[in-house]
């Protein structure tokens, strides 16, 4: 337990950047949970609840302090056709069909929390984490671009113009120079906090400007249980699945993508397998409290962590300061002009975006530039889930392409007895071995063959195989192949179809994927 809650052993110093940086935090929440709201089809008040909920127990049970969850913009997207289906096929339930698709979702998380499945986010390539990276940089500033559009019914239709233009860009801009500028001067407070709190002023008092309250107002009670209210049959269930089924591998891969990232900030390592139990658990509880679901934010994070926020504490204090907002703030967070927080999330994306990725486009292999750009193009046209499983799919297609270059068959040493020896180096797998025994021809070989693979590993039921096929052709061909150094396991399998190994002391140990 004392692992959970490092933040009453913190300084004085720690604790109030914590909670100024979650006070910050928790202004930034209160658009993005209305608009995801919003793109969901459901009440704002489901957004903000599910930012509470997911926000409040992943910051106490997750596996990365001082990164930030809630309602996210890539889980809204995935449910819109539950809501349609559940208002269509099912008689208007959409919203009800909505939270058992969330509770379902989390269940799964905990399943792969409790498999330890979280560790395979060390397998994404660092130019998919790059593409990634730069693809969520311009998905969140696409995504602002709708607040400089005149609202209607919800829904962003038309440019501002003209005097209302020229006054959301200005204090737009002024939010970003604050951020920027404000450190140079004092740390005291968080730059983004006192750009919000020096733009309201002036809103209020100078500028007629559009305002949070004036998309959706948050004010509302507290959240309180519900069951959904769905038929209880496999039809429902089968139409849920698939959906839910995506909803919680987008939820962790960008939650585990946002938690690699801040590792990288901090230089300090969290716990995947923890953060996926935390967000399947959150996932649940939001589900039964009529929230709409969620995961890690990325863009919060960072604003977290750069307002100095670096404890569970400060995501605390932003879950909890976005309930009191909701409960008694509702009439101070109605007027704080959308431009401020269009500033500080346009700061989000400046510092987001791997800039350094223009500087090593001539210095890396031109196939990792190609994963860079297909990851970004694909985050921003699709989703972030496939396009961090086609980064992955294309990085080891890449690699296989590569290695099999990378196997090489020694000269062929003649020894005293008359028999021929080889030695091989490299990876023998279904991508290389093709080569390597085409060169093995039994009839421009003497009768007797040894292959050494001190050098070498199999790695694949594939290269069993071939190596079985090789020795079946060598015997038909009234001559012998003798394979020596392989590993115990390697020769147990090819003893049980009759391939003669030899065994050394010195045999290295490993084992061979099988499908």
């Amino acid at each position: 337990m004392a692992n959970l809650f490092p933040l009453f052993r913190k300084s004085p110093q720690s604790i109030k950047a914590d909670t100024l940086s979650g006070l910050t935090v928790a202004l930034a929440l209160v658009p993005e949970a209305i608009a995801f709201a919003f793109v969901a089809g459901v009440p704002p008040l489901s957004g903000l609840y599910a930012a509470f909920f997911i926000g409040i127990i992943t910051a106490i049970f997750g596996g990365r302090p001082g990164m930030i969850s809630g309602a996210t913009g890539a889980v809204a997207v995935v449910l819109v056709s539950v809501v349609k289906k559940g208002n269509d096929e099912f008689g208007g339930i959409g919203i009800e069909l909505l939270f058992a698709t969330v509770i379902l979702a989390g269940l799964i998380q905990l399943l792969i929390g409790v498999l330890k499945l979280g560790r395979f986010i060390r397998l994404v390539p660092h130019p998919v984490m790059m593409g990634f990276v730069n693809g969520l940089a311009i998905v969140i500033f696409l995504s602002q671009l709708d607040m400089f559009k005149i609202f209607e019914n919800g829904e962003a239709t038309k440019w501002l113009t003209g005097s209302d233009l020229a006054v959301m860009i200005g204090l737009v801009v002024l939010t970003m120079a604050i951020i920027r500028f404000l450190p140079k001067l004092t740390k005291a407070v968080p730059s983004s906090l006192a750009a919000i709190i020096v733009v309201s002023l002036l809103g209020f008092f100078f500028f007629d400007t559009r305002e949070v309250g004036d998309l959706a107002s948050v004010k509302g009670g507290l959240p309180l249980p519900h069951l959904p209210s769905i038929p209880l049959t496999s039809e429902v269930f089968l139409a849920i699945l698939p959906t839910a089924l995506i909803v919680a591998l987008v939820g962790l891969i960008e939650s585990l993508m946002t938690l690699q990232l801040i590792d990288e900030i901090t230089e300090t390592r969290g716990s995947g397998n923890r953060e996926c139990l935390a967000q399947g658990a959150a996932n649940v509880v939001t589900g039964f409290f009529q929230g709409m679901g969620g995961c890690a934010m990325i863009g919060q994070s960072l604003i977290n962590i750069n307002s100095g926020g670096r404890g569970r504490l400060s995501g605390i204090v932003a879950a909890v300061g976005l309930l009191l907002f909701v409960l008694v703030g509702a009439p101070v967070i109605d007027r704080i002009p959308i431009a401020a927080l269009v500033g500080v999330m346009f700061m989000v994306v400046i510092g987001t975006f791997e800039w350094s990725t223009f500087k090593i486009l001539h210095r890396v292999p031109i196939e990792d530039v190609i994963v860079i750009v297909i990851v970004t193009a694909v985050t921003v046209w699709h989703d972030l889930a496939l396009a961090v499983i086609v980064g992955v799919i294309v990085s080891a297609l890449v690699f296989a392409w590569k290695s099999a270059k990378h196997v090489r068959l020694g000269e062929a040493q003649e020894m005293e007895d008359g028999s021929r020896l080889y030695h091989l180096r490299g990876l023998l797998y279904f991508g290389s071995v093709r080569e390597f025994i085409e060169r093995l021809t039994p009839k421009d070989q003497p009768d007797q063959v040894t292959i050494d693979f001190r050098e070498a590993r199999v790695c694949d039921q594939s290269s069993l195989e071939a190596l079985h096929s090789l020795s079946e052709r060598y015997e038909a061909a009234g001559k012998s192949l003798r394979l020596r150094h392989l590993s115990p396991e390697c020769q147990r399998m090819l003893a049980k179809a009759g391939t003669v190994t030899d065994t050394d002391d010195d045999d290295p140990d490993y084992t061979v994927a099988r499908f």
